[in-house]
């Protein structure tokens, strides 16, 4: 897999959210002089000839309206299945995808879809139908008490080093004074973190004990957030309960429609190539 051209996948299904994460990943790929590749799955070998033929239309209009170089990938399959695969097989660092809000999940919350987040070695950015208003200036980091480790903060202090972003530390207000200790230990890693490498962060509270993940919601509506890191842990991050019917829903699909980006420890998001 080659780094010298930063490449985003995006999976699309022609809907006016695949437009949106088009104009996403538009945006990422011309901050690093990339490259835009689209991924359309077709169940038939019959529907693969119109297939191409909109793709390549829509390529077209990308770089008309993005000034972006955009390709496309058809393939026959699932489009789960394939999404890992043609991503590794171009040497994508960047998943965006679309969806209809909480309603929409249903078609990226399967086990299918669960084992590929899971198994992705780049990080997913969801989006819904809110485009891109500019960089990704403002990042919005929840931290509860699941430790939080170099290579769970490593994305999102990439991500802030490139677009000269401010990490907006949002921390859960825990009743447990356990729990309390635990957040505040991860708090002064995080920020100590930050320091060593430069980020400018700011650290906020939630100020209720109860409903975390609604409060995260409304902490970023109000700093404006252009997106939402969630971390992928095992140790208790976020993610885990997000297929047991949990508030987490709420947050990939949230009403104000502020993108999310789904990472796993051992993922980047700028690679070394790109300094």
């Amino acid at each position: 897999m080659s780094n010298s051209i930063y490449k985003v996948l995006v999976p699309t299904d022609f809907t006016d959210v695949a437009k949106t994460a088009i104009n996403h990943a538009a945006m990422v790929a011309k901050s690093f002089d990339g490259e835009v590749h689209l991924l359309h799955v077709v169940s038939s070998d019959k529907a693969l000839s119109a297939a191409k033929d909109k793709l390549d239309a829509w390529c077209q209009e990308a770089y008309a309206d993005y000034g972006v170089t955009t390709k496309y990938v058809v393939k026959k399959g699932s489009i789960f299945e394939d999404i890992g695969q043609v991503a590794e097989e171009i040497g994508a660092m960047l998943i965006i995808m679309g969806t209809h809000g909480v309603k929409g999940l249903q078609h990226i919350t399967g086990s299918h879809a669960l084992k590929v987040i899971n198994n992705s070695k780049v990080p997913f950015v969801i989006v819904q139908r809110k485009t891109a208003k500019g960089l990704y200036k403002q990042i919005v980091l929840p931290i509860r008490f699941a430790q939080e480790t170099k290579q769970k903060l490593s994305i999102t202090t990439s991500i802030a080093k490139h677009f000269g972003s401010t990490v907006h530390i949002f921390a859960s207000n825990e009743s447990d004074e356990f729990l309390r200790t635990k957040v505040n230990r991860e708090l002064t890693f995080a920020k100590h973190y930050l320091d060593e490498r430069k980020i400018p962060y700011v650290v906020e509270v939630a100020p209720s004990t109860t409903n975390y993940l609604q409060q995260v919601i409304s902490y970023s509506k109000e700093v404006d957030a252009d997106i939402i890191a969630i971390v992928n842990s095992k140790e208790g991050g976020i993610l885990p309960d997000l297929f047991k019917g949990g508030g987490e829903q709420e947050v990939i699909g949230n009403k104000e429609e502020i993108p999310v980006i789904i990472m796993n420890p051992t993922q980047e998001f700028v690679p070394e190539s790109f300094g």
